[in-house]
């Protein structure tokens, strides 16, 4: 018994005994049971393997996707054979002038007002000079004075002349006779010069329009002081005149237009007090010089007013249509690079990217003129990254469908 129990065995159970027939083919399926769990395991362990190099092949190929940037592009526009540019002008009268005095006195009486239109040589103002008066009597007191003593001059060196013929008088009395008359007549020529100098500015004493035009400004009254403006008391213009049949927009025009803008060249004038209308104007003069401090040419635009209805010293938009150059393109402005090495734009071909150095010309705000540097059949991207480099590949993006514009009526 105690060996029994030592072995482990029940009794009746032994290797042999009769109750254990099947014990040897149990083993042989226990086998191929577990082959067939390797085999699974195996099975699932390659699945999982191949699964995930898949994922990294798939997950690899989109990256690379995803790392390729993709760009939109434009093709450049062939710039225009004329282009309009807008400028500020400032109108001004054809003829313009302050009329100041010429003698000094008080003004004594005025008949025009502002806006008075007033024709060449008419009247404007009366100045009382009572110190000119009297000077201009003093005047032709001594003229009368210095032709009674020339006349008597005369009289006595036609008599003494005459004595000489005879040896009655000598030759010294004759002499005399003639320097007397000499000086005599020189007095009077003084004295007309004088006369003459105060006539004219007795006659400054009335104040007349010297052209055709309308009165601006009237900058006196009666009883006003007058300066004459010959000398260096601070004097004041009675009138401005200023003649609005034709007027002068003059402009300052950028240098980089200064070759296109030539005289001839029309213009169209757009003010704000009339909405809708334009004036035709034309280009008649420039100063031929670029202002060194603003660095525009000033030029005049002249302008036909026949009915007055401009008004001097309005502010004007002026329009100008200047030739272009037909070998220019016009690009937008977010498709320029800024390197080191200049300006560049960054255009697509056979599905990479090449940078092209380009020389820039007007800029329009949201569009710039290129002078050089392309041929007009390129792809620009646009909005580059700063970080593009030539033979880096892109993807061109495909464009945006425009959507249909709704019926008339119809909501959108």
């Amino acid at each position: 018994m105690m060996q029994s129990q030592t072995d482990g065995r029940i009794p009746g159970q032994g290797p042999h005994s009769p109750g254990t027939p099947g014990a040897k083919p149990r083993s042989l399926g226990g086998w191929l049971a577990g082959i067939a769990v390797l085999l699974l395991f195996v099975g699932l362990l390659v699945s999982g393997i191949l699964e995930r190099i898949h994922t990294n092949a798939s997950l690899r190929t989109e990256t690379a996707d995803v790392a390729v940037p993709t760009v939109s592009v434009v093709t450049p526009k062939r710039a225009a054979p004329s282009q309009e540019i807008v400028l500020p002008g400032n109108v001004q009268p054809y003829i313009t002038s302050p009329v100041f005095a010429r003698t000094n006195g008080y003004l004594e009486h005025w008949y025009f007002d502002i806006g008075a239109h007033v024709k060449k040589g008419q009247l404007l103002a009366v100045i009382s000079s009572p110190e000119v008066d009297q000077q201009l009597q003093q005047a032709q007191s001594n003229l009368l004075t210095a032709q009674a003593n020339l006349e008597l001059a005369t009289i006595t060196k036609t008599r003494y002349e005459g004595l000489k013929k005879t040896n009655a008088v000598s030759q010294q009395d004759v002499d005399n006779t003639v320097g007397t008359y000499n000086a005599n007549k020189a007095i009077v020529e003084a004295d007309q010069a004088a006369v003459r100098q105060y006539l004219a500015l007795v006659s400054f004493e009335k104040v007349y329009a010297p052209f055709d035009g309308v009165i601006t400004a009237r900058n006196t009254d009666i009883g006003d002081l007058i300066n004459s403006g010959s000398n260096a008391i601070v004097k004041t213009d009675l009138f401005h005149i200023a003649q609005p049949g034709v007027l002068r927009v003059y402009v300052n025009v950028p240098e980089d237009f200064s070759q296109q803008t030539k005289p001839g060249l029309t213009a169209e004038l757009k003010l704000a007090e009339f909405p809708g209308r334009m004036f035709k104007g034309k280009l008649v003069r420039t100063a031929e010089a670029i202002n060194y401090a603003t660095r525009t040419l000033l030029v005049e635009v002249d302008v036909n007013n026949p009915s007055g209805e401009l008004l001097s010293g309005a502010y004007a938009e002026v329009h100008f249509k200047v030739p272009g150059q037909v070998s220019t393109y016009i690009l937008p402005v977010d498709t320029l690079l800024f390197r080191k090495e200049g300006l560049n734009v960054a255009i697509v071909e056979n599905g990479k990217a090449k940078l092209v150095p380009v020389t820039p010309g007007h800029d329009f705000g949201d569009s710039i003129e290129i002078l050089s540097g392309l041929q007009g059949n390129e792809s620009v991207i646009t909005s580059p990254p700063d970080s593009i480099v030539t033979g880096e590949t892109v993807h061109i993006a495909a464009p945006q469908a425009t959507p249909p514009t709704p019926p008339a009526g119809e909501k959108k």
